[in-house]
């Protein structure tokens, strides 16, 4: 016989099995001697009293060993002899588009500009080392994504359930552990993705497909409004070669792609500005964070996970929260060409690091930058590009604030609250260094005195969160993109190119790597149906 229970139990009750099970034994009036198996469907933890509980749904399994599984593997076949569609960026979109593609029967042949993720380890190194940035390597470009050195947080505000489970139960079956199919926050973790996405592309590989590295796409193939390839240099050796790439084509190159967004601009694609959000990284020592989330002085003790929060406010007419909030993890530099800063956060799979730290951001409107709108690159407020112009002007700032290096500027939290500089900064996980900097003098004012309006209301909520040994480092910009590439609803192709199917995260339509994931599947599936083999 098989049993569901949604049961509520102490941390140290759903440790291990056998906790769990003398819980139900006792509350449900199992018999012990029955019990076979416990698995676990679900967990998540309420905290938000003084006393912990954690949430499960569990089947059990009474005289009978489970035969089931949590998920059933795709039977993914050889598709080495059907026609090719092509696949800009390696990205979760990417990816998840190519392996949609073979599914259906089409060929992928996936472009992608950045190194393969293990290549990209050394030049993501050079960035805290040398303070130098590989414009084609980096924590946005290469195998992966932003995504796969960014964290590898698998939440979503996705409502529909079963496209969720299945992108989660595709990471499972290339070697994530299923305990993301059970969290109500899966987190798969930085030391652990790499593998998983190298996983992704040798199913590709094996299948037919082809995955190029160091191949920059650099044009579209146009006929009559109709895409018919793209052009690319490969990079792979001392002479560039200029190369072309045949069949439709799926556009996944992330959200700091810029240099695509101004060649697709000035080829007549359209594109729109977007809104945006900007702001900083705000670091807090993880015990603390612990002690605020879990209401008690030890903080997680030994059978809780590293706390997380999350806050969202609104301050004159615009969001403000944290975003991509990373419990027990590093702030990294995440920019992606020349004269830039840019942080961001990630999160090892033991989430043990002393630090914990989220992005902490302001909702922008376009009508927001019109003061800040004089772009030395000549872009105006009416530009589709205008919102793109801000953001790498704040990065420069950000990064002549930082002696033209990596050095990012930062500040304590109640310095930053009450306009004062900083004379010192704490300990901190950013490893280029940091500089104290008056964050609150330099920043944009439609921004820091909306965060600083932001942290005394998150203070208020919760007591300790808003202190001196917190910091804030800027700047926190690429929290999506900052254009959309225009689709047509209803067949997600452009809505003048035929055969351009704009894709993601860089195309405005996703927002974390499981968004982007189930975006890359819709894609190839209406790409199918052009090509009529769906």
């Amino acid at each position: 016989m098989i049993q569901e229970f949604q049961i509520r139990i102490l941390p140290e009750q759903a440790a291990n099995e056998q906790g769990i099970k003398q819980f139900l034994v006792a509350d449900k009036g199992l018999d012990a001697r029955h019990i076979t198996h416990i698995r676990i469907l679900k967990r998540s933890i309420d905290a938000r009293q003084r006393i912990i509980y954690v949430n499960l749904t569990v089947r059990v399994y009474l005289d009978e060993e489970p035969t089931d599984q949590l998920f059933t593997p795709i039977e993914y076949l050889d598709v080495s002899s059907r026609p090719a569609a092509i696949v800009v960026g390696a990205g979760p979109g990417g990816l998840f588009a190519a392996l949609r593609l073979i599914e259906l029967g089409i060929r992928p042949i996936v472009l992608e500009r950045g190194k393969d993720v293990h290549g990209r380890r050394k030049d993501i190194a050079k960035i805290s080392r040398e303070h130098t940035v590989n414009p084609e390597s980096n924590f946005s470009f290469g195998e992966g994504g932003a995504g796969a050195f960014s964290d590898g947080k698998l939440y979503t505000r996705s409502k529909k359930r079963g496209t969720v489970d299945r992108i989660l139960q595709i990471f499972c079956q290339h070697g994530a552990s299923e305990s993301i199919l059970v969290d109500a926050h899966p987190h798969i973790g930085t030391d652990k993705l790499p593998r998983v996405i190298e996983n992704m592309r040798n199913t590709i590989i094996r299948c037919g497909g082809e995955v190029h590295f160091q191949t920059k796409v650099t044009d579209l193939l146009l006929k009559d409004n109709n895409v018919y390839g793209v052009c690319a240099i490969d990079s792979n050796k001392e002479v560039e070669t200029p190369l072309q790439f045949e069949g439709p084509v799926i556009l996944a190159t992330g959200h700091s792609a810029r240099d695509v967004y101004r060649w697709l601009y000035k080829n007549n694609v359209e594109i729109e500005a977007k809104n945006l959000a900007v702001g900083v990284r705000l670091e807090h020592p993880a015990h603390l964070i612990d002690q605020i989330q879990y209401h008690r002085r030890e903080g997680k003790g030994q059978y809780l996970p590293t706390a997380e929060y999350s806050f969202v406010t609104q301050v004159e007419g615009r969001g403000v929260y944290s975003f991509c909030m990373c419990p027990g993890g590093t702030v990294v530099p995440a920019a992606s060409g020349p004269e830039q800063i840019v942080v961001n956060g990630m999160s090892p799979s033991l989430r043990n690091s002393p630090w914990s730290n989220s992005g902490m951001v302001v909702e922008l409107h376009l009508e927001d930058i019109v003061p800040l709108s004089n772009s030395p690159k000549g872009e105006n407020i009416d530009s589709p590009l205008a919102m793109m112009e801000f953001q790498e002007n704040l990065e420069k700032q950000c990064w002549l604030q930082g002696n033209r290096r990596q050095t990012a500027p930062a500040q304590r939290m109640a310095d930053f609250v009450n306009n004062r500089l900083s004379s010192s900064l704490p300990k901190s996980s950013y490893q280029p260094g940091l500089i104290t900097s008056p964050l609150h003098f330099w920043m944009p004012p439609f921004i820091t005195t909306r965060l600083q309006q932001g942290f005394r209301q998150f203070g208020r909520q919760s007591h300790g969160f808003l202190t001196n040994e917190a910091i804030i480092i800027g700047v926190e910009t690429r929290t999506s993109s900052p254009v959309r590439i225009v689709r047509n609803p209803d067949t997600l192709q452009h809505i003048r190119i035929e055969g351009l199917f704009p894709c993601g995260e860089g195309a405005g339509y996703a927002g974390g790597i499981v968004s982007a994931g189930i975006d890359g599947e819709r894609c190839a599936e209406n790409l199918a149906k052009k090509m009529e083999v769906f």
